[in-house]
């Protein structure tokens, strides 16, 4: 699979088969994630890799929209070192960019994925914060529930040519 066809093709998967996530598939995973660009070259990402049945349960029952993590058999914990920061504020697109790096390489792995938000939730992030045990300099942006697809979303044309404006609105 190519970029593009990755990009054009990738969609949220919320049902998986609870197939085993290999080691080498979750090292491409995060590995991919880190080939992230971030402001400064700061790369502010932590990464809670979950694979435990009972961690996966009880983040699905933290997280209000993340059901799907009870029949993953993988779960990414997507997390900003703030302390770090030497542009304050971007860490949140850093971590975004990152994310969707994931969600990608799962897909061009084969596997489904989808995007669980988290911050900027107070109440989600501490739930995250007092579950994982994060020092307060660690920010969780979002989860990712990962696993073999049990669904096949259709692809959609999301283009809209409205929405561009060449030269100013």
């Amino acid at each position: 699979m190519d970029a593009l066809e990755a990009l054009m093709t990738r969609r949220s998967v919320r049902a998986c088969t609870g197939e085993p996530v290999s080691d080498d598939q979750v090292r491409k995973i995060l590995a991919a994630g880190m080939q992230a660009p971030s402001a400064g070259n700061q790369q502010p990402w932590h990464f809670v890799v979950l694979r435990q049945r009972a961690h996966l349960d009880i983040l699905a029952g933290v997280l209000e929209f993340g059901k799907m993590l009870r029949q993953a058999p993988l779960g990414i914990v997507v997390c900003a070192d703030v302390g770090r920061e030497q542009h304050a504020g971007y860490w949140v697109q850093d971590c975004a960019a990152a994310t969707q790096n994931i969600l990608l390489a799962c897909h061009a792995l084969g596997l489904g994925a989808v995007w669980i938000g988290v911050y900027p939730r107070d109440e989600r992030v501490i739930a995250l914060r007092q579950l994982l045990g994060l020092p307060a300099v660690v920010t969780p942006l979002c989860a990712i529930a990962i696993g073999r697809s049990a669904e096949h979303p259709a692809s959609v044309d999301r283009f809209r040519p409205e929405r561009i404006h060449e030269e100013q609105w």
